[in-house]
């Protein structure tokens, strides 16, 4: 039975995002795997890293399970929106707050490199767009992405790393949001 994380970073629970985590959970609970939601926005933490990574702030509560949520998983599903090229200021208060040395990765002393303490995981980054995704890659070379992806995901282990794009979402017909829904849960279905 596959562990599955969904990981909510979008600020508002009647989004499209919202529905994309519903229907990925209902397609993976269809095929047998336990799922859990991180809806960051539900949340109650500071998402300003304060003293940088010179003093250690204690992780609140709900970061505290959100983490334990994390290590339980196999697989992690990160649904977002894409605003002004990057993440959320919520979703990225949230990685900088939780994925922390020590957490996450380890520095080796006296060295550049560093231990990926992620390893073993993989993950899907779902992402919604006001334009097509070809357009987000080409013109912007997909900043979010990039910064989730590599920066954060692949730094700490977890690869694979998928990514799918969804929209135009501004103005979509209601045919487009079923059609996206209906993508998303067979993905849940796939457990991928």
């Amino acid at each position: 039975m596959k562990h599955i994380a969904i990981i909510n970073g979008h600020p508002y629970g009647e989004s499209l995002n919202a529905g994309l985590v519903q229907a990925y959970k209902e397609g993976a609970e269809q095929k047998g795997a336990i799922v859990q939601i991180i809806n960051i926005s539900d949340l109650k933490f500071n998402p300003n890293l304060e003293s940088g990574y010179s003093k250690r702030t204690e992780l609140e509560p709900d970061l505290l399970k959100a983490w334990e949520i994390i290590q339980w998983a196999e697989h992690l599903v990160w649904i977002h929106p894409v605003w002004w090229g990057g993440l959320p200021a919520i979703t990225k208060g949230f990685i900088d707050r939780l994925f922390l040395p020590g957490m996450a990765y380890k520095y080796r002393d006296n060295s550049i490199l560093w231990d990926k303490l992620l390893k073993g995981k993989t993950a899907r980054i779902i992402t919604t767009l006001d334009q097509p995704g070809w357009y987000y890659r080409l013109m912007y070379g997909r900043p979010s992405v990039n910064q989730l992806r590599k920066s954060t995901l692949q730094f700490c282990g977890i690869s694979p790393v998928k990514i799918t794009y969804i929209g135009i979402i501004r103005n979509s017909p209601e045919a487009s949001r079923k059609k996206w829904l209906l993508k998303v849960k067979k993905m849940g279905l796939d457990l991928k």
